[in-house]
């Protein structure tokens, strides 16, 4: 048995940063998760790495992360490597940002997304990310597509759904 979802790439340390629910907004150039809503989705940690280090000054000066901490969280974010597979998380609703967000609610999607200047961008919020328990290798695709996950990678359901 498996279970068949949806599934795309992430550069690091967003995988990661998605998995361990420090990232809670995924954005991007256009509405790609929109038709993902109320579904569950596959999180496939790419070869390269993303460009820049908004993230990091989130973490570091938003969330008050020490280096050490900052550091755990990106080891623990390599746990399975790249090319692979890693986890699932369900995908919530997306909408347009616009440009006049009032300042205090654009830091908080910032400090969600992990990433600065969402203006204009598609932002959709993930919740519930779970790591599957060994990694299921993959080549990564530039859009979502499908992967079949073998039920005994899946995490173990919450005490709640037993």
């Amino acid at each position: 048995m498996s279970l068949k979802v949806g599934c795309l790439s992430f550069r690091q340390p967003y995988a990661g940063l998605i998995l361990h629910g420090v990232k809670s907004i995924e954005t991007r150039w256009r509405p790609l998760l929109a038709e993902m809503k109320n579904c569950t989705l596959a999180i496939h940690i790419a070869q390269n790495d993303w460009e820049g280090d908004d993230w990091r000054n989130i973490l570091t000066q938003t969330l008050r992360m020490k280096h050490s901490q900052v550091e755990e969280l990106l080891e623990s974010g390599e746990r399975f490597g790249r090319g692979v597979v890693a986890g699932l998380v369900d995908v919530e609703e997306t909408w347009y940002c616009p440009e006049d967000v009032p300042p205090e609610q654009m830091g908080e999607l910032e400090k969600a997304a992990c990433l600065t200047g969402l203006a204009q961008k598609y932002l959709t919020k993930l919740s519930n990310p779970r790591w599957l328990t060994e990694p299921l290798y993959s080549r990564g695709h530039k859009t979502i597509w499908t992967v079949n996950i073998p039920d005994h990678l899946l995490p173990p359901a919450p005490a709640e759904y037993k």
